[in-house]
């Protein structure tokens, strides 16, 4: 998987340098992945642009219920019972004994590959002294021995932000690479878990992980966490703006520097305005060597879907100003265009800046595609699933934003799992146990406060203020518009001839929702995708229920 676009963040040794988060010697022989190589490929925003120099293939194991098998099966197939609660429960590996003492097999991979995400709730046998123990290759001992949470959620071993709390839940992106095979236990039943890796070809080869190597890249953990909570904006090169008022069903378009370059940075600011659904009349077109490959609300493209609603991430920041912030690197070999639309009735004030820099042009290289699909009304019954994209070709998944409309006060709405099929698999190798935890947090019904991290967010959530005034109490509901966002680094789901992701409809309540998804990958030129513009949906807002309505 050959690449050359240099990255000048760390220098790991005198004989070593880093390319596009591939540690390369001066003979241009890849080295080893390693805990130093992920940790500084999770913050080289031009690694993700160009198609793995070491392939791997994204996968997880998780606690989703085993009944669901085919979808030619909808009462298995839509089980819901994701988290194991008794000894009848098999919503992991086996159980085995070790020493005398009974562990559950939670995860076990055969092969090279690299721990880059664990997920895991508080609540039942999780917050109990439950120990995690992480075997690594052909160690009898583990490398990894702890608290199941703790050790996760930047209390414990890993720091924040590489660790920690999100809304009810651990979460890690701490990588833990292996060469030969990966094994986790707890000593107690689990109950909901997540681990997510990388599955790297036979002939990858692979430092293991080992505790002295934590404290060895102590001080580039520190860098990288700083980093990712502190992003730099590229503001050096060309720039090219607009700054214009936009009138009602026009658009403006911008040329981009030719040659072999890439926009680094891309800013929009649509000054006041009244309306919040202004956010997905207003869209974003970006062409590149004479190919569409963006056209998607700017809500739903910045991270905070319909209205302004301010984040800070790794790749995109919505600041309280309303300017609206992306990294992602956009590369192209010649020519690049940028198009705002107005799709409403009203004007808007547009200011936007992009700014271009170099890049070296490769046969790695890939382009930057948006796009986003909205549906109203979506059914909750049936349950079904409901398609986020389906992309043929090559390329790499790197993000997603939802926003949904939730008209039921009570019930929660967001029990579906996503399932993400690659490669044309049978059945889906990332199989997950609710919307909620697909964004890293939990008991999404009850946790209904702004939360936000660099690689996801809730940036959107509803709480109902009782009416009774002798108290002040706040009853959670997740009735109304919610927006949920999450960026790939390290789990970015690369794929060679097709990546299917679906998220489950399984609501508690029998209603008509609203959906709109902006979903984000990089691909060939060959690559295509099933979403099409569609500017009639993008004008579809649903009405929102009445929030202050008695109960």
């Amino acid at each position: 998987m050959n690449t050359s676009k240099k990255m000048a963040i760390y220098v790991i040794t005198t004989a070593t340098s880093v390319i596009c988060g591939a540690v390369v010697a001066d003979d241009g022989k890849l080295q080893p992945i390693s805990v130093e190589s992920l940790l500084t490929e999770m913050v080289n925003r031009d690694a993700v642009a160009e198609f793995p120099r070491h392939d791997f293939r994204l996968r997880q194991q998780s606690s989703y219920n085993r009944a669901s098998q085919t979808p030619q099966e909808p009462e298995g197939w839509f089980a819901n019972r994701d988290f194991n609660s008794d000894e009848n429960s098999r919503n992991f590996v086996r159980v085995e004994e070790n020493n005398g003492q009974k562990e559950w097999v939670l995860m076990e991979h055969e092969g090279a590959g690299a721990i880059v995400r664990s997920w895991m709730p508080y609540g039942g046998a999780n917050d109990r002294d439950n120990q995690i123990r992480i075997y690594l290759d052909d160690s009898i001992e583990p490398v990894i021995e702890g608290h199941m949470l703790r050790t996760f959620d930047g209390r414990g071993l890993i720091p924040y932000p590489l660790a920690h709390q999100s809304l009810r839940s651990a979460v890690s992106f701490f990588p833990i690479p292996y060469a030969k095979r990966c094994k986790i236990t707890t000593t107690k039943m689990p109950f909901f878990f997540q681990f997510t890796y990388r599955e790297y070809d036979d002939d990858t080869a692979v430092e293991t992980f080992k505790m002295e190597d934590f404290e060895s890249v102590k001080s580039l953990t520190e860098r990288v966490g700083k980093q990712l909570l502190n992003p730099q904006d590229h503001l050096a090169g060309k720039k090219a703006e607009i700054n214009s008022t936009l009138h009602p069903k026009t658009e403006e378009t911008i040329d981009l520097p030719a040659g072999a370059v890439a926009v680094r940075h891309l800013s929009v600011n649509l000054g006041d305005y009244a309306d919040p659904s202004v956010t997905r009349s207003v869209v974003l077109k970006m062409e590149f060597d004479g190919k569409q490959t963006v056209w998607c609300p700017v809500g739903d493209f910045f991270g905070c879907g319909i209205g302004l609603h301010p984040f800070q991430g790794w790749y995109r920041t919505v600041a309280e100003d309303g300017t609206m912030t992306c990294r992602w690197v956009m590369p192209y070999q010649k020519t690049g265009m940028i198009s705002v639309v107005n799709l409403g009735d009203k004007p808007v004030d547009i200011q936007l800046t992009a700014q271009v820099d170099d890049w070296t042009w490769n046969d790695r290289s890939m382009y930057f595609h948006a796009a986003w699909r909205g549906q109203y009304p979506v059914t909750t019954r049936p349950i079904s699933d409901w398609n986020y994209v389906t992309l043929r070709g090559r390329g790499v998944y790197v993000g997603d934003t939802l926003t949904i409309m939730n008209p039921a006060r009570g019930p929660w709405w967001g029990e579906g799992d996503e399932k993400i099929w690659v490669d044309g698999e049978d059945f889906p190798s990332i199989f997950g146990t609710g919307t909620e935890d697909y964004y890293a947090y939990s008991w999404g019904g009850t946790s209904t406060d702004f939360y936000e991290h660099p690689f996801h967010a809730q940036v959107r959530c509803h709480k109902f203020n009782k009416l009774n005034r002798k108290t002040v109490n706040t009853k959670p509901n997740t009735q109304g518009f919610s927006t949920e966002t999450r960026s790939r680094s390290l789990d970015t789901m690369p794929f060679s001839s097709s990546l299917q992701l679906d998220m489950e409809v399984w609501s508690e309540a029998n209603c008509d929702m609203a959906y709109g998804v902006g979903v984000y990958w990089y691909g060939f030129s060959e690559t295509t995708s099933n979403r099409q513009p569609d500017p009639e949906g993008a004008l579809i807002i649903p009405p929102q229920p009445d929030l202050n309505a008695a109960e």
